[in-house]
Formats: C-alpha cells, sequence, structure tokens
C-alpha cells in the first residue's frame, strides 16, 4: 500500500515538498483554504542568492536549494508549459541622497537611477544570484506534482484527529470530513502557529512587508539594488528592488497590522504604498506611478532565533513542520521540499543535516496565549 501524505498548506514549501513526494510514488494531498500561492508564496521578492548566507547554519540549505532552482525549470518544464522567469542577475548595494544634496560628479551609478542613487558595492554577478516570479513558480510547481498524483483539496483545516496511542495522527480534520494519512505536513507558513492548539510547536511571528509591482518592460535591465534611505522622520530602511521579467517589484517599509486569520484577509496598508511609490519615484524615472501594476501585502513567517522550523514535531510520531523561512522562503523552498520528502518517507533528509531547524530546540508555544487577530 502507498503511503499517503497530507500537506497542509499550499504555499512554495507545501508545493515543493508535494512535488519531491509525489516523484516518490507517495499518495500526496494538499489542503489549502486560499490557493495555491495565495499568501507570501505569491507576493514575495522572488529574489535567491547561492553563498549569502554563508557562515549561518542556512548555508548548505541556500547553496542546495540555489542549484535544485537552476534545474528546476528544465526539469518541470517538460512537463509544464509554464515559464517563471527564473534568469540570473547582478546585485548592488547603495543609498538615496535627496536631490538637492547629492553631489553631481564622481559617484558610482548604473545608467537607469537617478542621480541621487549611489552605488557603494557590487553585491554579486550572475553566477551567485537570480530571480524568479515567486506566484508562478509555485503554482508550476504543484501543476507539476498534480500532475504526478498530488491531489488539491480546497478546504480549512479544522484539527488533527489521533489514532489510539495519540502520539500518531490518523488524519486531518477538514469540516468535510477527515482525510486519514500516515504522515502529516504543517506547512502554513505563519499560520502554521494555528497548529499550537493541537501539538506542541515552537512560537512563530508574522512580519508584514508591502510592495509595489511596476510595469518595466525591458527598461530595467537584470540587477536588484538594496539601497539604505533615511526619511524625513530619521528612519533609515532598506529598499529593495528586483527586476523581473517585464515588470519589477519594489519594496520597504514593514507594516504593523496583524495577522488575520484568513490569508484571504489580508491588505496592503495605504500609508506604506505611499512610501514605496515616494521612495521609488527618487530610485529611477522609470517608477512612474502610471506604470503601477499591483499593490500588495504578505507576511513573512519568522522563529524565535531566525533560523526555520524543519523536522518531526518531538511528541509524534508521523507530523512535521516546515516553516519560519523569512525572507529566504522562496530560496529555500526546493531544499526543503526535497529534504522533506526524504525525512518523511526514509526518516533523514539525504542531501542536508536538519539539526540547526529541529522544532525541539525551541519550547513550546503555550496554547493559552494564542492570539491571532
Amino acid at each position: 500500500m502507498r503511503m499517503r501524505v497530507v500537506i497542509c498548506g499550499g504555499g512554495v514549501i507545501g508545493a515543493c515538498t508535494a512535488y519531491y513526494l509525489s516523484r516518490r510514488e507517495v499518495d500526496v494531498t494538499v489542503v489549502e483554504v486560499a490557493g495555491v500561492a495565495n499568501a507570501a508564496s505569491g507576493k514575495a521578492g522572488g529574489f535567491l542568492a547561492y553563498d549569502w548566507c554563508a557562515g549561518s547554519p542556512l548555508d548548505a540549505l541556500a547553496r542546495r536549494s540555489f542549484t535544485l532552482h537552476a534545474q528546476l525549470p528544465g526539469e518541470v518544464g517538460h512537463d509544464i508549459d509554464d515559464d517563471w522567469g527564473y534568469r540570473r542577475m547582478d546585485a548592488y548595494s547603495g543609498f538615496i541622497l535627496p536631490y538637492e544634496n547629492a553631489p553631481r560628479q564622481n559617484r558610482p551609478r548604473l545608467p537607469w537611477l537617478s542621480e541621487g542613487v549611489v552605488i557603494s558595492s557590487h553585491l554579486s554577478t550572475p553566477d551567485t544570484t537570480a530571480i524568479v516570479h515567486p506566484g508562478k513558480f509555485t503554482t508550476a510547481i504543484m501543476r507539476a506534482a498534480e500532475k504526478h498524483g498530488t491531489r488539491l483539496v480546497d478546504a480549512r483545516v479544522t484539527g488533527l484527529m489521533p489514532a489510539g496511542d495519540e502520539s500518531t495522527i490518523r488524519g486531518v480534520e477538514i469540516e468535510a470530513g477527515l482525510i486519514e494519512a500516515d504522515a502529516v505536513l504543517i506547512a502554513m507558513g505563519p499560520w502554521s502557529i494555528l497548529a499550537a492548539q493541537w501539538l506542541k510547536l515552537p512560537k512563530v511571528w508574522a512580519e508584514k512587508s508591502s510592495s509595489l509591482i511596476y510595469d518595466t518592460g525591458d527598461a530595467v535591465p537584470a540587477e536588484a539594488l538594496f539601497l539604505e534611505y533615511t526619511t524625513e522622520a530619521r528612519q533609515t530602511v532598506t529598499v529593495e528592488v528586483f527586476p523581473r521579467v517585464g515588470h519589477t517589484y519594489v519594496t520597504a517599509f514593514a507594516g504593523s497590522s496583524p495577522l488575520p486569520v484568513d490569508p484571504a484577509d489580508v491588505s496592503p496598508e495605504t500609508a506604506a504604498l505611499d512610501q514605496i511609490k515616494q521612495v521609488a519615484a527618487k530610485v529611477s524615472p522609470v517608477f512612474d506611478t502610471s506604470r503601477i501594476i499591483a499593490r500588495q501585502a504578505c507576511y513573512r513567517p519568522i522563529v524565535q532565533d531566525g533560523l526555520p522550523l524543519i523536522g518531526k514535531i518531538s511528541q509524534t510520531e508521523n507530523v512535521y513542520v516546515a516553516t519560519g523561512h523569512n525572507v529566504w522562503g522562496i530560496l529555500n523552498a526546493p531544499a526543503t521540499g526535497e529534504a522533506m520528502a526524504d525525512l518523511i518517507v526514509d526518516g533523514v533528509a539525504r542531501n542536508l543535516d536538519l539539526t540547526a531547524f529541529d522544532p525541539i530546540r525551541l519550547p513550546p508555544l503555550d496554547p493559552a496565549s494564542l492570539r491571532i487577530a
């Protein structure tokens, strides 16, 4: 009898895990209430970096995942006619000056940028950095998983059904009934915190990011930017600019509104979008307000020590978690999915040491303290 795995969450982590599990002839069901890539997996930047986590526990995960990202267009393209805009790119850092104070000579700059933008460092070349459209990537990987037999269920997870010994989960409860499973993966991004009602999970925070998408055609080259900007209130923020194929993603200024229960209720904050719009206009004349094609927001999952939760939940025999990837969710999704598939089927990840990400390293959240708007 084939192994049955239920994945709670249709974001990029769930999609990649479903893809690698389905290629191992596992019966996979993905339960998602708000649609594939509806949250951060569809509204993130999509920036990929090979060695930007060097010296941290994330390094091997990032390097493995960057390599898989390079392989997946050819691997999945044989089955799915979807282009998620994978391309290599340069990356630069710098800062934005007020125009009236900006010296006009002897400043490193890129031709498409305004005079007030100073480039201070060439961070990386196309050998080590790239970009994808996160929503298209997640959707394509999920479609590829479906072609290998994965079933996608539109439903809300309402609980987990324990078996007789209570350390083993019999299946996932949804409003329509029970989906039986031999193993369950919690991969709901910041909404994974809801599983603390049923499991001993460490706390997962949610940090809001707003962003604008500009229709830039071929006016912006493949050059990612990380620019420091100081507001009139003397708040220093990092403005991130990620050119994709045909359009450009710009983000800055973290939001403050709490995580809603329903992912479909996430909305951008007008004040944050106005600030991004004003700063983007200082970066380049290409970022004219008439070119804005999307105003959006998402919540990134963050764990206390800054590392993701990837592994089996200690008090259970067959429940796993994969969340808390923060800004590197799109980058690290393929290697996380591959590792989770190995861990669930074989009991060990073949290409990565997941020790640093084991959920047992952090104390579990007290369910009585669970608060969500």
